[in-house]
């Protein structure tokens, strides 16, 4: 992280504290923290509506293309600033080939489509699509340091694999065969249903995992929606316009578990100290870098 930008992140922070009473002050910091942690998700997001208000179809360069460019454009700006570490880009890059390889089958099934043309496009999926995926990515890395997040206590890593990658497959599987999401759901919480975030705003607060991956995955399902609005994508049997269905939700609920395991490839930390138990918290949290506000 540069100096700029630890130094913007406490102004900002400075300045929430001298205009709010403390009790009000420590909710807004907790928004603005996940405001700023999902900022690579926030400006796809500003993209989606702003290219749907000015884009003109006689423009010579596709709407579809220029999203690519733009989200390459921001990824390179958050290494360039330090925002998101190398390691933690290539962990982006695999979000964005498994989200890939998801749309590749989900648009070949006909679960939705992509109307508009584009050049930058393998088998009818534009190549931007996959930095929708990459956004969900950036946002745990990044709420994970904000928060300066620790999970205790956490389950033994091979079962959470197991059942990431249960949920992953499931996504294609349904296709063919019986839809086991009700299992899966049963499963996610039986296995972090123990399992507290840690989390820090001005002080130390708790929720159960599940719980927090519900909230997330309704932030998602709202975010969806605004993209679906833009007609960036159609499902099948949908108004270009429609909203997303609530199973998407579900899904997203389901995707998040998925995305969650992947980040835990490369972010570890917080998760050693789940296993060592309540013990280990104060000094996983010391350890978590890069505190902000």
């Amino acid at each position: 992280m540069t100096d700029v930008t630890r130094s913007l992140e406490r102004r900002m922070g400075d300045a929430v504290r001298r205009a709010l009473p403390p009790q009000t002050a420590e909710f807004a910091l907790f928004v603005l923290k996940q405001g700023w942690a999902c900022l690579f998700g926030g400006l796809m997001l500003g993209a989606l509506i702003l290219s749907r208000l000015v884009w003109q179809d006689d423009w010579p360069v596709h709407r579809y293309d220029a999203l690519f460019v733009f989200a390459l454009a921001v990824q390179a700006a958050f290494l360039w600033l330090r925002l998101e570490t190398p390691q933690e880009a290539a962990v982006i890059g695999l979000f964005h080939l498994t989200g890939t390889v998801m749309e590749w089958f989900k648009v070949a099934a006909g679960s939705w489509s992509y109307p508009d043309p584009a050049v930058l496009a393998v088998m009818d999926v534009p190549l931007f699509s996959g930095f929708m995926y990459a956004s969900v990515g950036s946002y745990i890395v990044r709420v994970i340091r904000g928060f300066r997040i620790v999970f205790a206590p956490y389950p033994p890593l091979p079962a959470t694999w197991a059942l990431a990658g249960a949920i992953y497959v499931n996504f294609f599987w349904h296709h063919y065969f019986f839809d086991v999401r009700l299992a899966l759901f049963a499963a996610c919480v039986l296995l972090y249903g123990r399992t507290r975030v840690h989390f820090t705003v001005g002080r130390r607060y708790a929720m159960p995992l599940p719980l927090a991956a519900l909230l997330a995955a309704v932030a998602l399902w709202v975010a969806e929606n605004i993209g679906t609005l833009t007609g960036t994508w159609v499902y099948a049997g949908s108004a270009r316009f429609d909203w997303a269905s609530l199973s998407k939700l579900g899904s997203w609920f389901l995707l998040l578990h998925v995305s969650f395991v992947t980040v835990t490839l490369v972010v570890r930390a917080p998760l050693r100290a789940g296993v060592r138990g309540r013990a280990g918290l104060g000094k996983e949290h010391a350890a978590c870098s890069h505190s902000w506000f």
